[in-house]
C-alpha cells in the first residue's frame, strides 16, 4: 500500500511539473504588450500603447522609428501569417507542408510573380521614402525574428527562420493581385460551353453585360482541356492556406447626404475567412504624420486607412486583366510556336521546388510572347495544345509600393488620385472621402482593348495576332466619379457605366448588393454613423424576394401537399431577410440550388456545374434564368423524347426541395431556421487537424447574412443543405468626419494571430452580432485604456 501511495505521489508530482511547465511555455509564447525592449536602428524612444482590443498606437519621433516598431509588433502577432503569405507566389509552401502543397507551388512558381517582383525591385529608387520606410518595417520584422518568441506553428510544422526582404513584400502583393482575378476560373468554362453547344446557350448567361442593369454611375480544340484550367485554378485558390480576395462593398456619403453635413465613409472588403484574419490594425503618430490603417501581413503600408483629413478603402473592380491564348506549335518541334511573323522559340526557364517529404522537383517552364504555358503548370492539360496566360500584372511595370505609399501619404484629393494611377493591376475600386467634403472613387488598372468582335471571355487565338491587345487606355478613361451631383459614391463589384460608349468587359457580380445600397442611399439625406452601421450589417435581399415570387409563379399551387403549401406561404410573406430565426432563406437557397442543378447540370456535367456555381456568371444567372421562359437550358438533354419546360424544371425542383428539407431538418417547417444551416468557422491551416481544431480555429457560430446581401456572409451551394460560410466582410469600417475620434471598426476574429493571446478571438462574437468598437485617435483616451510597451534605442 505504501508503495502504491508513493507511485501515486510521484505521478501527481509529475503531472504538477508538466502542468507548470506547460503553463510557463504558454505564458512564454504570449505577445508582449507592456514593459521595455531595445531595438537596433531606432533613433529615439518609441512608445506603443495597446488598447483593449490589442490595436497598437505607435508614438514615435520619426516615421522611420514608427515603421520599425510597426514591423516588430506586427511580427509578434502575425509572423506565421507573414511566413505563409510570402511563400505562396515563389512556390515555397512544399518546403514546410510537403508534397500536399506541390500543385499549388508548381502553379504559382510558373506564372512569373517572383520574376516580375525582382524586375520591379531592380528599378526602385533606393533613396525614395517608400523604399526606406519599407526597409525600416522589414528591420522591425527581422529583429523580432531574431529575438522574439518563435510561434507555436513554426515549432509544430518545423519552419526554418529566414530574414524578410523587400522581395517578400512584392510577392505578397503579387499573390493578392492574382487572387482578385476571375478570368482563370471563367474563360475556359465558357469556351467549353460555346464549343459544345453553340451561341444560343451562351446568350442566356448574360456574358455581354445584359444582366448588369444597376451600373455604377461615372461622372465622366480540345474543349475538355479548357475546363481543366478552370477546375485546377479554382481548386488551388480554394485550398490555399491564405484565402483569396473576392468582393466588397463601399459607399461614401457626401455632405448633402448626412445629418451633420460631414462625409461618412463605409467599407467592408469581402475576403475568404481564415484565422488569423486578413487585416492587422495599427495607428502611427509622429510630429508630422498620423494614420490609422489596416495592413496585410508582411506589407508596410495599409490598403485601408484614415486620419483626421481623409479616409480610403477598396473593393474589387472585377475587370478582365487575364486572357488565355491557344498557341500553335511548329510541326515536329515543340520548342517553337506560330506568331504573326513566323515561328519563334519559346522562352524556357528552369525552377527548383524544394519538397519537405521527398526529393526536389525541377520544373521546366515555357513562355510564349503572351505569357507562361499553362500546360506545364496544371496536371490535367494535354501538352499537345499549349495555352498561354497573359496577365497585366506581370507584363506591365509594377509600381505597387509607390502606389500604396502614395495612398497613405496623400495631402489632398489630387495627390491621392495620382497614387491611384500607379496601379496597373489588380483592378480595384479605390474609395475616398475627406474632411473638406470631397467624395470620390476611381477604378485602378491598366485597361485595354482588343479588336472589335474579339470576346475576351473565351480562349483566344494566339498564332495570328488578330486576338492580341491593340490598345491600352489612358487612365482618364477608367471609370470614376468625383463629387457627383447625386451626393455619394459606391461600389459593390457591379459593372460601371460605359465610358465613351465602351462597356468594359469583366466578371462583375450580381446587382443585388448594388441595388440595395443605391436604393437605401437614394432614399435618405440625413445619414449618421448609427444608421450607416445598421446598413453595413443589412441582411436583406430585395432581389431574392423577386426571384422567389418568380419561382412560385411556376408551380401549380392546387396540386401541392400541406407541407409544401406551408413552405409556399412562408416564402410569399418573406421580406428578403436572412436572420438566424428566418425560415424562408433555408427553403429559398435549397430551391435555388435544385432549380440551377436541374437546369444546367445535364449539359455541363457535375464538375463543371459545381465550378459554374462559384463564378460570377453562375451567380448572375440565379435571378435571370427564371425570367426566361424560352431558354434552351430548360430542356434536359438526357431525356431524348421529352422537352422540359420552365414549369417542369421549377416544379420538380420545388418538390425535391421540400422532401430534402423534411429529411434533413424534420417535419416541422417552422424549425427550418437559417441559423441551423448557415454557420461560420474561422479556420487556421493547422485547425484542419482534428486534434488541433479547438486550439487554432474560432467558432463555429450560427451566422446571419447570405450570398449577395450587404452583410455578404457567402457560401457555396451544394446538395448537402448546409451552408458553411467561406468568407465575408474582412472588416467593417465606418469613418465619420463629424466625430473622427470615434470612428468604428470590427474584425472577424481578433487582432492577434497568436492562439495564446487574449486578442486571438475577442472580436468574433461582436462581429457576428453586428457590433463595433472604436478606432481611437484621442491620445488621452488611448493612454487611459491601454497597456504600454516602450522601445528604446540599443547602443
Amino acid at each position: 500500500m505504501r508503495r502504491f501511495k508513493k507511485i501515486l505521489l510521484i505521478l501527481f508530482v509529475l503531472i504538477v511539473v508538466i502542468g507548470i511547465s506547460l503553463c510557463a511555455y504558454i505564458f512564454h509564447l504570449k505577445p508582449k504588450y507592456e514593459g521595455e525592449l531595445q531595438l537596433k536602428n531606432l533613433e529615439k524612444q518609441t512608445t506603443v500603447y495597446f488598447d483593449e482590443f490589442g490595436v497598437p498606437h505607435i508614438y514615435a519621433d520619426s516615421e522611420k522609428d514608427a515603421m520599425t516598431a510597426l514591423g516588430y509588433v506586427h511580427a509578434q502577432e502575425r509572423l506565421w501569417q507573414m511566413e505563409l503569405l510570402r511563400r505562396i507566389a515563389p512556390g515555397r509552401l512544399s518546403e514546410i507542408f510537403g508534397s500536399v502543397a506541390l500543385k499549388n507551388d508548381k502553379f504559382f512558381a510558373g506564372i512569373g510573380i517572383e520574376e516580375a517582383s525582382a524586375k520591379a525591385i531592380s528599378k526602385l529608387d533606393k533613396n525614395s521614402p517608400s523604399y526606406q520606410l519599407t526597409l525600416a518595417y522589414l528591420d522591425g520584422i527581422n529583429q523580432y525574428l531574431d529575438e522574439g518568441v518563435t510561434p507555436v506553428e513554426f515549432t509544430l510544422v518545423g519552419v526554418k527562420k529566414e530574414k524578410f526582404t523587400i522581395k517578400d513584400v512584392y510577392n505578397i502583393f503579387g499573390y493578392m493581385s492574382f487572387s482578385f482575378a476571375m478570368a482563370q476560373k471563367t474563360d475556359p468554362l465558357l469556351t467549353d460551353i460555346k464549343n459544345k453547344y453553340g451561341a444560343a446557350y451562351l446568350k442566356d448567361l448574360g456574358i455581354e453585360g445584359e444582366f448588369n442593369t444597376t451600373q455604377i454611375k461615372s461622372s465622366k480544340e480540345n474543349i475538355e482541356e479548357y475546363t481543366a484550367i478552370s477546375k485546377s485554378v479554382a481548386a488551388l485558390l480554394d485550398k490555399s492556406p491564405i484565402p483569396p480576395f473576392v468582393g466588397s462593398n463601399s459607399w461614401v456619403a457626401g455632405p448633402h447626404k448626412t445629418k451633420s453635413g460631414k462625409v461618412i465613409f463605409a467599407n467592408d472588403p469581402h475576403i475568404g475567412f481564415s484565422q488569423p484574419a486578413t487585416w492587422y490594425e495599427a495607428h502611427l503618430i509622429t510630429p508630422k504624420y498620423e494614420l490609422y490603417g489596416c495592413y496585410l501581413a508582411g506589407t508596410p503600408f495599409p490598403l485601408l486607412a484614415h486620419n483626421r483629413d481623409y479616409a480610403y478603402g477598396l473593393t474589387m473592380f472585377e475587370n478582365d486583366d487575364i486572357d488565355f491564348y491557344k498557341e500553335k506549335n511548329k510541326d515536329g518541334d515543340s520548342n517553337q510556336y506560330q506568331t504573326p511573323d513566323g515561328f519563334a522559340n519559346y522562352e524556357i526557364r528552369k525552377k527548383t521546388i524544394k519538397v519537405k517529404d521527398t526529393s526536389d522537383v525541377v520544373m521546366t517552364i515555357k513562355s510564349s510572347r503572351h505569357g507562361p504555358i499553362m500546360n506545364d503548370l496544371l496536371e490535367r492539360l494535354d501538352r499537345k495544345n499549349p495555352i498561354a496566360m497573359s496577365w497585366i500584372y506581370t507584363q506591365q511595370p509594377i509600381k505597387i509600393l509607390d502606389a500604396v505609399y502614395g495612398l497613405s501619404h496623400a495631402k489632398n484629393k489630387d495627390d491621392f488620385r495620382k497614387a491611384v494611377q500607379l496601379v496597373a493591376a489588380p483592378g480595384l475600386n479605390v474609395m475616398y472621402g475627406d474632411a473638406k467634403g470631397n467624395v470620390a472613387w476611381w477604378a485602378t488598372g491598366n485597361l485595354y482593348k482588343h479588336n472589335k468582335g474579339v470576346n475576351s471571355h473565351f480562349i483566344l487565338d494566339g498564332s495570328s495576332g488578330k486576338d492580341d491587345i491593340v490598345e491600352y487606355l489612358d487612365f482618364s478613361k477608367n471609370p470614376s466619379a468625383e463629387n457627383p451631383k447625386w451626393g455619394y459614391v459606391y461600389s459593390a463589384n457591379n459593372q460601371p457605366e460605359p465610358i465613351d460608349g465602351y462597356l468594359y468587359p469583366g466578371y462583375y457580380l450580381p446587382e443585388d448588393r448594388a441595388k440595395r445600397i443605391s436604393g437605401l442611399m437614394d432614399a435618405k439625406s440625413d445619414w449618421d454613423k448609427k444608421a450607416i452601421s445598421k446598413m453595413i450589417y443589412d441582411n436583406t435581399s430585395d432581389t431574392g424576394v423577386g426571384t422567389v415570387q418568380n419561382l412560385i409563379s411556376n408551380i401549380d399551387l392546387n396540386s401541392i401537399s400541406t407541407a409544401e403549401k406551408e413552405a409556399v406561404n412562408i416564402l410569399k410573406s418573406w421580406k428578403g431577410t436572412t436572420n438566424l430565426e428566418d425560415v424562408a432563406p433555408t427553403i429559398y437557397n435549397k430551391w435555388v440550388y435544385l432549380y440551377l442543378k436541374n437546369t444546367f447540370e445535364d449539359e455541363m456535367g457535375e464538375d463543371n456545374f459545381n465550378l459554374f456555381l462559384g463564378i460570377s456568371v453562375g451567380k448572375q444567372v440565379i435571378a435571370n434564368q427564371i425570367k426566361n421562359e424560352n431558354s434552351v437550358w430548360w430542356d434536359n438533354i438526357k431525356t431524348k423524347k421529352i422537352k422540359e419546360t420552365r414549369k417542369d424544371i421549377v416544379s420538380k425542383s420545388f418538390h425535391e426541395t421540400v422532401a430534402a428539407l423534411h429529411k434533413q431538418l424534420g417535419d416541422n417547417v417552422s424549425d427550418w431556421t437559417w441559423g441551423k444551416v448557415h454557420t461560420v468557422e474561422h479556420e487556421h491551416p493547422l485547425g484542419k487537424v482534428a486534434a488541433l481544431r479547438g486550439l487554432f480555429n474560432v467558432g463555429p457560430f450560427a451566422s446571419p447574412g447570405s450570398n449577395e446581401v450587404i452583410n455578404n456572409l457567402f457560401f457555396g451551394l451544394t446538395n448537402e443543405g448546409k451552408y458553411y460560410v467561406k468568407g465575408g466582410p474582412s472588416t467593417r469600417r465606418i469613418v465619420d468626419f463629424s466625430d473622427i475620434e470615434n470612428s468604428w471598426s470590427i474584425l472577424p476574429t481578433g487582432q492577434s494571430g497568436n492562439p495564446f493571446s487574449k486578442h486571438y478571438s475577442d472580436q468574433a462574437e461582436m462581429y457576428n452580432a453586428g457590433k463595433f468598437r472604436k478606432m481611437k485617435l484621442n491620445k488621452e483616451e488611448i493612454i487611459k485604456t491601454s497597456t504600454k510597451l516602450i522601445f528604446k534605442p540599443r547602443n
